[in-house]
């Protein structure tokens, strides 16, 4: 095997292995948005873990984050929950570092 094909190969081992960090950086990101959504719906035990759930599965329906944003922004709207775009998002973000950081802490 000559020295690019060894290279490429590393290439792609590292994109694969930095995509499947990223779906579950996402999909854990998503769980504790869900928590979080859950709490200020006023949703515990159980119920909160449902919803968390159903913000997982929003992640599904679209490329990007915008189906996660409209749900919990639908269902905030819904029920009255006084929270910005701006803290949604912002909670949004610094929620996906805590999810790097879980995931790289392996725990």
């Amino acid at each position: 095997m000559t020295t690019f094909e060894e290279r490429r190969e590393g290439y792609e081992s590292k994109f694969a292995h930095d995509q499947e960090l990223r779906f579950k950086a996402l999909a854990r990101r998503n769980k504790l948005l869900g928590l979080w959504a859950a709490e200020k719906l006023g949703k515990s035990g159980d119920d909160g873990q449902a919803y968390a759930r159903e913000v997982v599965r929003a992640d599904m329906q679209d490329a990007g984050d915008e189906d996660v944003f409209h749900k919990i922004r639908a269902d905030f709207d819904a029920a009255g929950v006084g929270q910005s775009d701006h803290q949604i998002r912002r909670t949004m973000e610094e929620l996906m570092i805590e999810a790097v950081a879980q995931i790289e802490a392996g725990t």
